[in-house]
């Protein structure tokens, strides 16, 4: 959860990160018992109390990960809903949200305040009963279907962002960036490229942007989204070695062709999908088809302009050094596979040149 508070021209902006820093902090692993959140929720009311007594500015970036494994919460929440711990995990949340949301009201600031709240990827649904639902979107988290990256997203200003309005825009959390400066009347840097775009217009206005969303996995792009529609150029959910040692991105779903443990390559044609119509990503759309030509040059057109105009960087994580990978243990060569780790060399991230030329053959016949 984002909250930004401003107080006039927003020039310095006193922020704080919350989130497992409490590196001994207990979490019983058989009952899933810790006061870990309510830890959580303290230490964001004591900044925001302090910012607003001092009469300044303020960023929040709250991440609590009791729902994450191992799931845990308090002992107050344990048993309290009809999920196990995942449940009551959500359910303390909840309540956290409740906590930080009542005190900006008691210290008269909610209505210069913005709130968004969000997550960073799909339910794990390989963690089975501890990883929540995707309800009728394909797969789950690590996956670049509906179920590994789409996600609700609230954003709260009262007097500002009129309340109990449903948007089905587009966007990422890298529109945040640009989102919270627009808001703040501060211009974007010059000196760099921004990938992300402001929603203000959206949040403000209930104005739909035309955009795209790219799909990664690692350093491919996997998929793109135009509007209604999504264009699969690679599809995979995890190696056989894993799934059969009981891992399953994809528990209970399968499309032939797509929900694959080896990775396919359909950049000659695309697997296309209709989302709106078939979230679940269960029935594409034939390559004979009218519907499908007619949307695939466009397509076509915007995966030649994002690799045409991106620009490669020394990754800041070490993304591209094969030895270390900012979201695994060392070692961990391959995404879902354990090899061991060659020499550290980080690198400028590939880009996918070849797809170009795979591109420019979608039509020439």
């Amino acid at each position: 959860m984002l909250l930004l508070k401003k107080y006039g021209q927003l020039n310095t902006i006193k922020f704080t990160t919350i989130n497992r820093y409490y590196e001994d902090f207990a979490i019983n692993r058989k009952t899933g018992e810790s006061n870990l959140t309510q830890l959580y929720i303290k230490e964001a009311e004591v900044f925001i109390e302090k910012q607003v007594k001092k009469q300044k500015p303020f960023f929040l970036y709250w991440a609590v990960d009791a729902t994450h494994a191992p799931v845990y919460a308090s002992s107050k929440f344990l048993g309290t809903s009809r999920r196990g711990i995942y449940g009551d995990a959500v359910r303390e949340l909840d309540y956290g949200v409740g906590r930080i949301l009542m005190l900006l009201k008691t210290l008269n600031v909610s209505e210069n305040t913005l709130v968004f709240f969000s997550s960073d990827n799909g339910a794990a649904t390989f963690s089975k009963s501890h990883g929540g639902s995707n309800g009728p979107f394909l797969c789950g988290k690590q996956t670049t279907f509906e179920g590994g990256m789409r996600e609700p997203t609230i954003a709260w200003w009262p007097k500002t962002i009129a309340p109990s309005r449903v948007s089905h825009q587009l966007g990422n959390l890298m529109d945040l960036f640009s989102t919270v400066l627009d808001f703040a009347h501060i211009a974007l840097p010059k000196d760099r490229i921004i990938d992300g775009i402001s929603l203000k217009p959206t949040l403000v206005n209930s104005r739909i942007i035309d955009r795209p969303i790219f799909f990664y996995r690692g350093n491919e792009l996997m998929a793109v989204r135009k509007g209604n529609y999504k264009a699969h150029l690679w599809t995979w959910t995890n190696s056989m070695k894993e799934f059969k040692q009981g891992v399953d991105f994809c528990p209970g779903e399968s499309v032939p062709g797509v929900t694959t443990h080896k990775q396919m390559n359909h950049t000659s044609f695309p697997l296309l999908f209709n989302i709106a119509v078939d979230p679940g990503e269960k029935y594409p759309i034939h390559p004979s088809r009218q519907e499908y030509r007619k949307l695939m040059p466009s397509i076509h057109h915007i995966v030649n302009q994002h690799f045409k105009h991106m620009i490669r960087g020394r990754p800041q994580l070490n993304w591209c050094d094969k030895s270390v990978q900012n979201w695994s243990p060392p070692g961990c060569k391959k995404l879902n596979d354990c090899l061991k780790g060659p020499p550290p060399k980080p690198h400028l991230c590939r880009e996918g040149s070849n797809f170009t030329v795979i591109f420019k053959s979608w039509f020439s016949s």
